[in-house]
């Protein structure tokens, strides 16, 4: 986990391109951010931010 956005951004699309499966870059309640594929994420205790998809990139979660 992070407290730095950006770093996180840089995380998550090296994480998505690595493993090419999409990942969801997400903030905790603790205002931590983190990274984690997209079928992996419990989205109860978290607030997903972007998709990072590694062939059409990243996109803001709806």
């Amino acid at each position: 986990m992070s407290h730095d956005l950006s770093l996180a951004q840089n995380h998550a699309w090296n994480l998505a391109r690595t493993l090419m499966t999409p990942v969801i870059l997400f903030k905790s309640e603790n205002d931590e951010y983190g990274v984690l594929p997209e079928d992996n994420l419990d989205g109860d205790e978290v607030n997903a931010l972007y998709l990072y998809d590694p062939y059409i990139g990243a996109q803001p979660v709806q």
